[in-house]
């Protein structure tokens, strides 16, 4: 079992972007959507004309748009035939983030989920909660229907 990355938040966020769990690739680089293929971090790059060229840059972006970010799974595995997989389909769950926590410690009064996997793990353990998320299009490589226009409608919102 693996735990994925702190949440990058502050006492200002108001919306929650949450994933499911790190990549591979993420894991590798250290942070979030760390895939160079994922459309994440150029989404973000584009709808508020910042350059990106270091985590501390990612994590500055999110903070000055009232943006948190954090994975549904806190502690699993993504394991494939015995290997480390990118596949939400083989993601196995052991614990999943403190929400109640990070929204008591913010003013977060949306969610924005990153694809069907996390936002399905947010309802079964948060059904209290579903009425403040919205599931997006998922930012992977591997969504072929990625709809950029929900996610800029969505964030240009906060």
């Amino acid at each position: 079992m693996k735990a994925g990355f702190d949440a990058v938040f502050d006492k200002n966020s108001k919306v929650l972007i949450l994933g499911s769990f790190p990549s591979v690739l993420s894991f590798k680089e250290g942070f979030y959507y760390g895939n160079p293929r994922n459309r994440f971090w150029g989404l973000l790059q584009e709808i508020y004309c910042r350059q990106l060229n270091s985590i501390e840059d990612k994590k500055q972006l999110l903070l000055d748009n009232n943006i948190a970010l954090w994975d549904i799974v806190f502690t699993g595995q993504n394991i494939n035939n015995g290997k480390e997989s990118s596949s939400d389909s083989n993601l196995h769950c052991e614990q999943v983030a403190d929400i109640p926590w990070i929204i008591s410690n913010s003013k977060i009064e949306k969610i924005i989920c990153n694809g069907k996997k996390s936002y399905e793990l947010f309802c079964k353990y948060y059904k209290d909660l579903v009425d403040m998320a919205i599931c997006l299009p998922s930012t992977s490589p591997a969504n072929v229907r990625f709809d950029k226009e929900k996610w800029v409608e969505n964030l240009s919102k906060i």
